[in-house]
Order: C-alpha cells, then structure tokens, then sequence
C-alpha cells in the first residue's frame, strides 16, 4: 500500500513551516506509522535538526532525506513505496520547487500566523495549489490566547479558497525549544499542552488524506 504525501508550504519565512512539517512528522511516527520528511529548502533547516535528532537517538523515529526541488516527486514517489507517509519541506518562496512540491503532494498544508503580513503572503502558494489541482488546508500557527485580529484574518483566509483546520498552535516554548534539541513537543513534554494542540491539528490533517492505522 501506498504512503502519502503531503507538503507544507508557505511564500514567507518564518510562519513556521519547519516546525509544523517536523512536528506533523513525529506526531505519525508516534501514532505508529513509518514517515520520511523531504527537505528542499535550500536554507536546511529540516536536514538541521534531522542531524541533531539522529545524535540523540530518540525513541520515535522519523527519517530525514535532503533533496533537489526538481527532484522531489521521484524522490517523494519512491518514498511512499517504503513509508506510511512522506512529508516535504517547501523553500519560503514562490519558485520551481515549491509548485515542484505541490505537484507531488496530495494535500497541502500552509501554517499562517494570525498577522497580515503572513495572510498575505498565503495567496501565491493557494494559487499554485489551485493551478495544480490540490487541495489545501491553512494552519494557524503561534495564535494568542485571545485575538480579535485572529477572527477577522480568518474570514479573509477563507475568502481565498483555501479552508482553515479547525485545530491550531498556540505561541508554545515548548515547541521552539524542543525543535533547538532535534526532538518535538510531543517528546519533551507529551502531556503539556503544545503536544496535545499538535496532535489534535496532525489528527485532524490525516484525517483528511484518510492516514489511519499503520499498514506497515
């Protein structure tokens, strides 16, 4: 049985892209299933903290693969043969690679923070997803407690054509803080409440390309 793809993109940096791939990632592995992320953000910053994670040796494991943006369907096609699920890294632009990633995936994730400068920044990747024919989810990230502003970019969002997940990150230390030590909230704090946000965002993102029990 096939694995499969998603890839988790966004145009501006700094949105949270890496965190969320990684976390997506850990959140499969700890549910069971065999996951493979793809970096092909020239930046490395997945391949990064795959190195720090391998040092550590942690209990879930998660492999980590650098590749070529034009390389990235073969390598994400090949990926699924072996993996329950395959999660590519998209560089913070709207390039080749990036719409090369979202041709490869079957669902694409957009992590937004809850500003306008990052809602702005949604539109190219929504319009590469559309062009290409993939459905697309947008994830609040580092949402505050309470936000006015939050609701209000909600409604733009979805003006756009691209749903928002009903889960979101809230601006945890846990999460950042993990990432420095190559491992993942869900790791370093699994009962805190960064690990429960992420695994109710993952849960409900593998619902959607229907990832359920491991078939490995």
């Amino acid at each position: 049985m096939r694995g499969k793809i998603i890839a988790v993109a966004q145009q501006k940096g700094g949105a949270g892209k890496t965190t969320l791939a990684v976390h997506l990632a850990v959140a499969a592995a700890e549910a069971g299933h065999s996951v493979l992320c793809l970096d092909i953000d020239p930046q490395g910053t997945l391949s990064a903290w795959g190195a720090l994670r391998a040092a550590r040796q942690p209990a879930l494991t998660v492999e980590v693969e650098a590749v070529a943006g034009h390389r990235v369907r073969d390598a994400a096609e090949r990926g699924q043969r072996g993996h329950d699920l395959v999660v590519i890294d998209a560089p913070p632009h709207d390039d080749t690679e990036t719409r090369q990633a979202i041709r490869a995936a079957e669902m694409i994730i957009l992590p937004m923070q809850p500003s306008p400068l990052d809602l702005w920044a949604t539109k190219p990747v929504v319009d590469a997803a559309l062009a290409a024919d993939r459905p697309l989810r947008i994830a609040l990230n580092r949402v505050p407690p309470r936000s006015r502003l939050t609701d209000a970019l909600l409604e733009q969002a979805e003006s756009l054509g691209a749903p928002v997940l009903a889960n979101r990150l809230g601006g945890r230390v846990a999460i950042p803080t993990a990432m420095a030590e190559g491992l993942t909230a869900i790791e370093t704090e699994p009962r805190g409440r960064a690990a429960e946000e992420v695994r109710a965002l993952a849960a409900e993102i593998f619902a959607l390309i229907d990832l359920g029990k491991s078939s490995r």
